[in-house]
């Protein structure tokens, strides 16, 4: 019993479509791996560091922020460490982002020692601060009228 020619080229056609689904899938999820470093991790990965995708978190330190349209340069810090951020994204950075709050850059390490980030994502620092006390509402209250005896 043999094999019809037109059973081969289905097998085959099947067999090279399946392959490129295949690498498809497995080229797409790397690329869109990214990995979060500290920025004393990131400082020290040496060329590691230039050819992954990261995020980065930290502070945005106080008037370290120049704002150019949709663009932004600014320094994060964490633990002593700094690092330089270039934000070239399409939108601009969030509202939240200002100095002192917390910011996480998402995006390639460049050799020049900046973080050319692409994505930026900030908290503000006023929103998750503890709340303050409740002054002491004891001395407000008035005393209890006393009725003679």
């Amino acid at each position: 019993m043999s094999i019809r020619p037109q059973t081969l080229r289905i097998g085959a056609a099947a067999i090279i479509i399946l392959s490129t689904i295949a690498y498809l899938a497995v080229s797409g999820a790397n690329a869109d791996k990214s990995y979060y470093v500290t920025i004393g991790e990131l400082q020290s990965m040496g060329n590691k560091a230039y050819t992954r995708h990261l995020r980065v978190a930290g502070d945005v330190a106080p008037n370290s922020i120049q704002r150019s349209g949709t663009n932004a340069h600014f320094v994060l810090a964490e633990q002593g460490h700094t690092l330089q951020v270039s934000y070239q994204g399409i939108e601009p950075p969030p509202d939240t982002f200002k100095d002192g709050s917390q910011a996480l850059a998402m995006g390639t390490y460049g050799r020049d020692g900046v973080f050319h980030a692409t994505e930026l994502q900030a908290k503000c620092a006023s929103k998750y601060a503890a709340a303050k006390p409740a002054p002491n509402t004891a001395s407000l209250k008035t005393p209890a009228a006393t009725t003679p005896k």
